[in-house]
C-alpha cells in the first residue's frame, strides 16, 4: 500500500510558483522543482500528474493573487485610486524581493509565443480576465461600457509593458512615474 503524501499542497505549489515566476516554465528543472517544494519525486507525481500540470495550476494561482490585489485595493478606494493602487501594489517591494521578476502570466506569453500554444493561450486568457476587472471598476467610474473596454485595453497594454520592463531594473521611483503619468492621462480620459 503506497504511502500517503503529507505536506501542504498550498506551500507546495507557493515555492513551485515562485521558481517558475523567477525562471519561466522551460528553464524550471524538474530537479530544482523537487528541491523548490522539498519533496521527493514520487510525492510530486502522487500529487501533480506532471511539471506541466504543476504549471498550469501555479499559472491560476498566480493569477487568482493578480486578481486580488485589485479586488482588495477597491474594498478600500474608488474605482481609478484601486486601479492605481493595483498598479503600485503588483510591482513589488524593495530591492531584493519579486522586482524585477515581471509578471508570471506575461513572462509566459513572451516565452511559449510559437512554442506551447496551450500555455501561451491560457496566460492570455487568465491576462484577459484581468482587464476584465479592469473593465468592472472603470465602468463603477463613470465610463460607458464602450468606453471602458477601449480604456482596459489600454491599461493592459500599460500593465504588460511595465511587467517586460521591470525586468529592466527600472527604480521604483521610475516605475511610479510611469504609473503616474498613466493615471493622469486616464483620469482626464474618464473625466
Amino acid at each position: 500500500m503506497a504511502r500517503p503524501v503529507e505536506f501542504e499542497r498550498s506551500l507546495i505549489l507557493d515555492r513551485a510558483l515562485l521558481l517558475f515566476w523567477r525562471k519561466g516554465y522551460q528553464a524550471s528543472s524538474l530537479t530544482e522543482l523537487l528541491e523548490a517544494m522539498e519533496i521527493s519525486r514520487s510525492s510530486f507525481y502522487a500529487s501533480f500528474k506532471d511539471k506541466r500540470s504543476l504549471f498550469l495550476e501555479c499559472l491560476d494561482m498566480f493569477a487568482a493573487r493578480t486578481r486580488d490585489i485589485l479586488l482588495r485595493a477597491r474594498a478600500d478606494h474608488t474605482p481609478l485610486d484601486a486601479l492605481r493602487v493595483f498598479f503600485e501594489r503588483s510591482l513589488g517591494g524593495s530591492r531584493g524581493s519579486k522586482t524585477g521578476w515581471g509578471c508570471m502570466l506575461v513572462s509566459t506569453v513572451l516565452e511559449m509565443a510559437g512554442v506551447d500554444d496551450e500555455l501561451n493561450d491560457r496566460s492570455s486568457k487568465l491576462l484577459g480576465t484581468i482587464q476584465a476587472a479592469f473593465e468592472d471598476c472603470l465602468r463603477d467610474a463613470g465610463c460607458a461600457p464602450e468606453r471602458a473596454a477601449e480604456l482596459a485595453a489600454f491599461l493592459m497594454l500599460v500593465n504588460e509593458g511595465l511587467r517586460v520592463s521591470s525586468r529592466r531594473r527600472l527604480s521604483r521611483r521610475q516605475q511610479l512615474g510611469h504609473i503616474e503619468t498613466t493615471f493622469r492621462f486616464l483620469r482626464s480620459a474618464v473625466a
